[in-house]
């Protein structure tokens, strides 16, 4: 995500899976790892320090989703479970099939979701809905996913999907750059913080950006009534 980030030619970004599933969920190898790291240790305070390490840096591989300037849209077909609810939920939008399952898986597992998942379910969906998947691990189709917007959009199948999650990105990818990559930004921040914080951020940011050659492509187009090309 670091990557795409910094390549300029690069707009808008579709996170999508081959196979049968978008994402089983954790390797369960790795909680046998973090039993180990523990145990290992000849003091435990150390080895659960590390562990603690261990889970930040799980954290911040999901969150570099989230702290990409580009939009980031997630297609899921098949299962999405576990940390494949925590991939999907910092992603901007979310498209999926009907037959999808999505499920936060951990709580079957004896264990507390830590990668995201409970921090931004309750901002994409309802607390009382997100609560109710977070504790009882139930499976929620496409159609269920659509109704409580966890996702924009279910289809019929994978490749209906495809095609208008990709039609739609190159729909953002024609628009203006600057103003897609601060529109993000802007919704992010204002996602956390009050309106008046959020007034004061936007104020900043256009102050920064808003005499732009982005502006003068889309005025001259408007004028001249044709299609704006934005460089990268």
């Amino acid at each position: 995500m670091e990557a795409l980030d910094e390549q300029k030619e690069v707009r808008v970004i579709v996170l999508s899976a081959e196979g049968k599933n978008f994402s089983a969920g954790m390797d369960l190898t790795l909680l046998m790892q973090a039993k180990q790291t523990v145990e290992t240790e000849y003091c435990p305070a150390k080895g659960r320090e590390q562990l603690r390490k261990d889970i930040l840096a799980w954290q911040a591989a999901i969150t570099a989703i989230e702290h990409c300037k580009k939009p980031v849209l997630a297609a899921i077909h098949g299962a999405c479970m576990g940390a494949g609810v925590d991939l999907v939920t910092a992603c901007d939008m979310r498209y999926c099939t009907d037959d999808v399952q999505f499920s936060v898986k951990e709580v079957d597992l004896g264990i507390v979701a830590d990668l995201g998942t409970l921090q931004r379910l309750i901002r994409v969906i309802p607390y009382g809905i997100a609560l109710e998947m977070a504790l009882s691990a139930k499976i929620v189709d496409g159609k269920e996913a659509e109704r409580i917007h966890l996702v924009n959009r279910s289809y019929k199948d994978q490749a209906t999907m495809l095609r208008e999650v990709t039609k739609f990105a190159k729909l953002i990818a024609s628009k203006s750059p600057l103003a897609v990559r601060g529109t993000k930004q802007v919704v992010l921040h204002a996602r956390d913080h009050t309106v008046a914080d959020g007034l004061a951020y936007v104020a900043n940011w256009n102050a920064a950006t808003l005499i732009s050659k982005d502006v003068e492509v889309a005025m001259n187009a408007q004028m001249n009534r044709e299609t704006p090309t934005f460089g990268d």
